[in-house]
């Protein structure tokens, strides 16, 4: 069989069967880093199918690139259709999510605009100093923040004598400043306000599983999850 047909057959089985694409690799370790045609790689579909097993083989064994990008200059970073996915290859693989593809788009761009998974442009936005997260936290009204005035308050610094906020999630900002009440929003959800407040006090704020909560509290707030995704093929 030609290479081409190879990886075609490769990249058809990592839909539903995997473990026979890893075993496949076992005897033929160089297919790890082939792309077909349109640059699209076991990296990608293991991304978009959701298979971590997949991904940590091709990236631990295999050393496929992280970064690999397809014709569209994208990496798999793109391709992935479920948070927990995202959060792999940016918290344990480290892919960048600064990246920009052909059309000068961050994965985070491209999610928004697309509107398809609005809770995977939340966790990258919310990687990124003043995205999208930043702005729904600005709008909670923290007492001691606003008696800041304008400008931006950094974490742990106090203001006027209050009592300073606890420091923001790694990746967030809060900016503050005046705006046109013709200029705002509806107010925000006072449940919402409420829980954030309720975690902003905890003593265990910078712990991994109360920032993992604010994390899921910002993206319900963003759009919600989304419901179950459709399929994306890109085998040909």
């Amino acid at each position: 069989m030609l290479p081409q047909q190879t990886i075609d057959k490769l990249l058809n089985l990592v839909v539903d069967k995997p473990d026979e694409v890893l075993q496949h690799l076992q005897s033929a370790p160089q297919l790890a880093n082939q792309q077909d045609r349109h640059g699209y790689s076991l990296l990608h579909a293991a991304a978009s199918y959701n298979h971590p097993h997949v991904i940590d083989q091709l990236l631990s064994t295999y050393n496929v690139s992280p970064n690999l990008v397809d014709e569209d200059g994208e990496t798999a970073l793109y391709s992935v259709e479920t948070v927990d996915m995202a959060r792999l290859l940016v918290e344990q693989h480290n892919l960048d999510t600064n990246h920009r593809n052909d059309e000068g788009q961050t994965a985070a761009e491209k999610f928004e605009a697309e509107g398809d998974y609005p809770e995977i442009a939340a966790y990258l936005s919310s990687l990124v100093p003043g995205g999208a997260a930043a702005s729904i936290l600005s709008q909670t009204g923290n007492p001691s923040a606003e008696q800041a005035g304008a400008g931006t308050v950094a974490p742990g610094e106090a203001t006027n004598g209050a009592v300073p906020p606890p420091p923001l999630p790694h990746g967030m900002s809060l900016e503050l400043g005046t705006m046109a009440e013709s200029e705002m929003g509806e107010a925000p959800d006072p449940e919402f306000r409420r829980r954030i407040e309720e975690l902003a006090a905890r003593p265990d704020f910078e712990s991994e599983e109360t920032q993992r909560e604010l994390r899921e509290l910002v993206q319900d707030a963003l759009g919600g999850m989304a419901g179950e995704s459709n399929v994306r093929q890109r085998t040909s």
